[in-house]
């Protein structure tokens, strides 16, 4: 049995954690609400107007579509983007990330895809590194703090090595926001561009565009590709920060029950030492009569 004092070491060791814990998740939780008022701001415009020109695009006729990064072709080389956190103490964050990249080398390696990886974070760079698989390591630390600028950056390059031949498809692995609790694990196409179709209509829907079509696709499908990446990084960051609020708000809930239950043992081993003592009193007491 653990002496007294062994006792009130544990406790005071379990309540430093806590404090550590509750500083961390006030800190996490101030970062969620600046991060997910960007992406709720962000996120919607980006998706209305990546379905706009998807839509646009489908209404097309083949011969009239002449656009390199909505062109899909035969897969032969795929490009992996997993994007993760820089540090750890978010709960299953990074390790979802880690079982999708196991998933998608499983899938494209059947397939007889050639596969690039290009991690974004910390922790997947890590990940890659300890099981064999070669990554682009130059973009991680796009996960810190996402801005637009490092995204279209990056988006160009991703763009460059579609349209040089150096892959046929990249696809983009991370972590959804849907709430501070939930974080969707996310594998989506980046390129080629996807293209909705009007099925189940007899016509497709008429567009009438200024100054003409040409123009319009050229302005528009780079800021879509940048957009549809900043606005990913964003959501994966939105997703860290509820993952690492939820995960210290259990920690110190934990602390909590653990601080609650080693105190009751050490009340309980406090009045073991108390009942022996007036034993022992009360043996001398009647030994002197």
């Amino acid at each position: 049995m653990s002496s007294l004092k062994e006792i009130r070491a544990r406790i005071a060791s379990v309540s430093s954690t806590r404090k550590i814990t509750s500083a961390m998740k006030m800190v996490s939780a101030a970062k969620l609400r600046k991060a997910s008022d960007r992406t709720l701001q962000f996120v919607p415009y980006k998706d209305k107007l990546g379905e706009v020109l998807a839509r646009y695009l489908g209404s097309m006729d083949s011969e009239e579509l002449h656009l390199p990064l909505a062109t899909p072709r035969e897969i032969k080389k795929v490009a992996l983007v997993a994007i993760s956190s820089n540090s750890g103490l978010c709960g299953t964050y990074n390790s979802n990330i880690q079982r999708l990249v196991n998933a998608a080398y499983e899938r494209h390696q059947k397939a007889g895809h050639e596969i690039i990886l290009i991690t974004i974070g910390k922790k997947i760079s890590e990940y890659a590194r300890r099981s064999g698989k070669n990554a682009i390591r130059d973009y991680m630390m796009l996960a810190e703090k996402p801005d637009y600028a490092s995204a279209s950056d990056f988006a160009l390059k991703l763009s460059e090595m579609f349209l040089s031949g150096e892959v046929d498809s990249v696809e983009i692995l991370y972590n959804h926001f849907r709430n501070a609790g939930v974080q969707v694990p996310t594998t989506e196409q980046y390129l080629p561009l996807s293209i909705i179709k009007d099925e189940g209509k007899k016509e497709n829907t008429l567009y009438f565009v200024e100054p003409d079509p040409e123009t319009l696709i050229n302005d528009l499908v780079p800021i879509v590709v940048r957009m549809k990446m900043y606005a990913t990084l964003l959501d994966a960051s939105t997703a860290e920060h509820g993952a690492r609020t939820t995960a210290m708000q259990i920690a110190s809930d934990n602390a909590e029950k653990m601080i609650s239950s080693i105190t009751q043992q050490y009340n309980r081993a406090r009045q073991g030492v108390i009942t022996s003592e007036l034993i022992d009193i009360v043996s001398g007491s009647e030994a002197q009569k």
